[in-house]
């Protein structure tokens, strides 16, 4: 049995746990796999394990894996969730099948510009700040840039809003990590309402420490790396 194998048994065994304790089904998590700095053969292995939803989070690194994953990028579903710059949206759209880090008009609406040039209807999920981490990126919920962005998706027609994403802070008290988890969610629910024309239906919250408190405060995608790859080093490669 390989690492990855034993890891992702692991994986699952918390996950169905959470689950469990939060009075949810299994079938409402997705689990993406986040490959960021591993190699393309690490993401082809995980494929022959079941996993097919992958993060990366620079577009120049996933530039250089893509072509490495041969057949195996067909039934692959990869999304950017790192931040994005405008000026690599077209790009970006090239290489992904989702973005899920959206935190700007301008943004959206060069990737809409790009999606029509391709004749892709390219789902994205909005970033949502709800630290006060400088090092964090998204959109402050009450700010007027995500009151516009939110009026604004409706007419980018080449772009599928699916939900949105969050970041908790690293290293504060689990109430503060559930608090954030929890707002994510009041927010979804709020502008749900608000803007019925969007559909705000996934939650991407959680990632390898904190995936079980995302679940009970309602998550329905967690981004795993660490604990299905093992600890990664140091990106390296293109900026």
């Amino acid at each position: 049995m390989t690492g990855l194998k034993e890891n992702l048994e692991r994986l699952e065994a918390a996950i169905d746990a959470a689950c469990r304790a939060a009075g949810r089904p299994r079938a409402e998590i997705e689990l993406m796999a986040v490959s960021k700095t591993y190699p393309a053969a690490t993401m082809i292995e995980a494929t022959a394990l079941g996993l097919t939803l992958f993060g990366e989070n620079r577009v120049q690194e996933f530039a250089l894996k893509a072509p490495a994953l041969g057949e195996k990028r067909g039934i692959m579903q990869c999304h950017l969730i790192g931040h994005l710059q405008s000026n690599k949206a077209q790009r970006a759209v090239e290489l992904f099948d989702g973005i899920d880090s959206v935190d700007s008009v301008r943004l959206a609406e060069r990737l809409n510009e790009a999606a029509g040039k391709q004749g892709k209807r390219l789902p994205i999920l909005i970033e949502v700040k709800l630290s006060t981490e400088e090092t964090k990126a998204g959109l402050d919920p009450e700010s007027a840039e995500a009151a516009q962005l939110l009026e604004r998706l409706p007419d980018l027609k080449n772009l599928h809003t699916r939900g949105l994403m969050t970041i908790a802070p690293w290293g504060v008290a689990e109430a503060e990590t559930r608090a954030c988890f929890s707002a994510l969610r009041q927010w979804r629910d709020k502008w749900a309402a608000m803007h019925t024309g969007l559909s705000l239906d996934t939650l991407s919250m959680g990632m390898s420490g904190d995936f079980a408190l995302a679940i009970a405060e309602g998550a329905t995608r967690i981004r795993v790396g660490t604990a299905l790859f093992g600890k990664r080093g140091p990106y390296t490669g293109p900026a």
